[in-house]
């Protein structure tokens, strides 16, 4: 194998992909050096289809390709080896996707994809394909002539921070458990979280003299929803929150941090150490535990019909898997954690006209396909209306800038150079304060001191979003507004920090004044985030008929879901949600069944 590694990486990290019975497959990719795909490219380094797949009368590929994905290694070295030796200033082998498949990008004998430009626009060439393909589309598999048909406890769709947390608190209780996700990463949405969780009464809280309580969290999470949450479930989110963080904590996040975020009256937003992004975290630490239990996660395996019997009750899923094609998995229950239709433009525009054409923040999986399995079992839905558009998307891009900047201090400015918003008021009324401004889209305006004080802002000058200037006089020049309504503005705004009273905009929390070089600005507009409605729940996360009864044997959890949130979803309730109710439909989901034997 030396003298093949050695040959091999000439042509980067190139990851074999071969359908069954697909032997000789030729494409018409182009690679610098002429028309020719990763199987091709090996072959003339004589490495063959047996070098990758192995002596077999007939070559097989799993859904999830784990068998190729070892073959990559073993010759290229795992993501964090090819990571260390990269020096270009975006390495995706070093992304916050963490330990991925090969696969995701590299494929043998169709065109290679750079996965990371389904949200970003990077120059990164790939061999084998291109780095501008900027959607990723999802194979449907092809149906084989009988469908097989496999058996477990519980199926759990969709590996977000709610299927992972469902799948591994059903299998502690003794349920054998399979996660499915028709994406080829794991992660969902939750990955992508910046902010924050949501947490009241916690241990972090208490060491650090901040006093909240369960019900306060309860009237600001009803109040930022416009009262149109169920009671119940608001409940719920806001008397669990503790103890999802001990639990996270117990399998070993680092949720000590704690900030605010818009519609909170405290501080209650827990992060990692020093305001680092909590969802690659968290996501990261569900992985792990799940690796460590080894819980079966199929990815490229999409689910496309929920199985009930004569009774109603729910007894299985249908999957299409990318190689494997169709087949049954008969379950004593099912969890449907499978996120909403933010990335869905079609149907964001059918429920909310007036925002077609609009950009989203959510990864490309985000498409609805979960609402619509659960609506054809016989599913109420709730709130389908209740789409959330987040204020501070960098402009141009997919890129959410988290709240948490808003919260560690900075402000919005409009092209005129003057504050126009309470920077912490709810997202909705933030949003449309600032499509009301020029061009519809306006500035986060922060300091040195700002950019200290949170991890996540580095990560914005690295994707070159931030303009600067040695002072806000300068900072304006390059923003082409009036300087010295710039610097007004600025230090109106400290003396209203020195004051504690921003009589302004009534902004309550101004935890740092604007005084330190170098000055920063990024450009935002609003975009797609959150779809608040979903499959109706009741406390024990049970689905919902529309009859008014619960489905028997099947449970939902996750933005799936509608109800927690009512109108408009308070930062930093998401990752909570996810955890308090992934955990409640795992073990509700484990208690229906008798384990099968492992």
């Amino acid at each position: 194998m030396g003298n093949h590694r050695k040959i091999i990486l000439i042509v980067a990290v190139l990851a074999m992909l071969l359908p069954v019975g697909l032997l000789q497959a030729k494409t018409d990719i182009q690679v610098a050096g002429g028309n020719i795909a990763l199987a091709e490219l090996h072959k003339a380094n004589k490495v063959g289809c047996v070098e990758c797949h192995g002596v077999s009368e007939k070559i097989v590929v799993d859904d999830s390709e784990k068998g190729i994905n070892i073959k990559c290694i073993e010759c290229h070295g795992a993501l964090s080896e090819l990571s260390a030796k990269s020096k270009d200033p975006i390495n995706p082998h070093g992304s916050h996707l963490g330990e991925i498949n090969c696969t995701v990008c590299h494929s043998g004998h169709e065109q290679s994809r750079v996965y990371c430009n389904s949200c970003h626009s990077f120059n990164l060439p790939i061999a084998g394909g291109s780095s501008e393909i900027k959607k990723i589309v999802v194979p449907s598999g092809k149906s084989t002539k009988k469908s097989a048909v496999e058996k477990c406890d519980v199926v759990v769709i969709g590996t977000g921070a709610a299927g992972m947390t469902a799948a591994i608190t059903a299998h502690d209780a003794g349920a054998k458990v399979i996660l499915l996700e028709k994406q080829p990463i794991t992660g969902g949405n939750s990955m992508l979280a910046a902010g924050g969780m949501n947490a009241a009464e916690t241990s972090f809280q208490k060491a650090k003299n901040i006093n909240d309580s369960v019900e306060l969290m309860y009237e600001d999470t009803m109040k930022g929803g416009k009262n149109t949450n169920d009671p119940e479930l608001a409940r719920i989110l806001a008397k669990n929150s503790a103890s999802s963080v001990d639990w996270l904590t117990s399998i070993g996040a680092d949720i000590s941090d704690v900030g605010r975020m818009a519609g909170a009256s405290v501080n209650r937003t827990h992060r990692p150490t020093g305001g680092a992004a909590v969802g690659s975290h968290i996501v990261n630490v569900l992985r792990k535990n799940a690796a460590d239990r080894k819980i079966d996660i199929r990815v490229n395996s999409k689910v496309v019909k929920i199985l009930e019997n004569k009774g109603g009750k729910v007894t299985g899923v249908v999957v299409q898997g990318k190689h494997r094609g169709e087949y049954t998995i008969e379950a004593k229950a099912v969890v449907l954690a499978a996120g909403g239709f933010s990335a869905n433009p079609e149907k964001v525009a059918y429920y909310r006209p007036e925002f077609k054409g609009m950009t989203t923040s959510n990864q490309p999986g985000a498409t609805g396909d979960g609402v619509e399995i659960g609506a054809n079992a016989g599913a109420e839905l709730k709130d389908m209306k209740e789409i959330q558009i987040h204020p501070t998307v960098a402009a141009g891009s997919r890129i959410l800038i988290t709240e948490a900047v808003r919260g560690n201090g900075a402000i919005l400015v409009n092209h005129e150079g003057k504050r126009f918003v309470n920077e912490l008021t709810t997202r909705d009324k933030a949003s449309e304060a600032i499509l009301a401004q020029t061009g519809q889209s306006a500035f986060l305006v922060l300091d040195e001191g700002i950019r200290k004080s949170l991890k996540q802002i580095d990560g914005y000058f690295h994707l070159e979003l931030v303009k600067e200037g040695n002072t806000p006089e300068e900072l304006a020049k390059v923003l082409g507004m009036p300087p010295e309504i710039l610097a007004q503005t600025i230090e109106t705004y400290n003396k209203a920090v020195d004051a504690k009273n921003d009589d302004e905009f009534k902004r309550s929390d101004m935890p740092l004044a604007l005084r330190t070089a170098k000055y920063y600005a990024i450009e935002i507009k609003p975009g797609i985030h959150y779809t608040m409605g979903g499959l109706k729940i009741n406390a024990n996360t049970q689905v919902i008929a529309k009859s008014g009864k619960p489905i028997p044997g099947f449970f939902a959890a996750g933005e799936v879901t509608g109800g927690v949130h009512g109108a408009n979803r308070l930062g930093g309730n998401s990752i909570s949600e996810t955890i308090t109710f992934g955990r409640i439909a795992g073990d509700n989901a484990a208690k229906l069944v008798k384990p099968v034997k492992k």
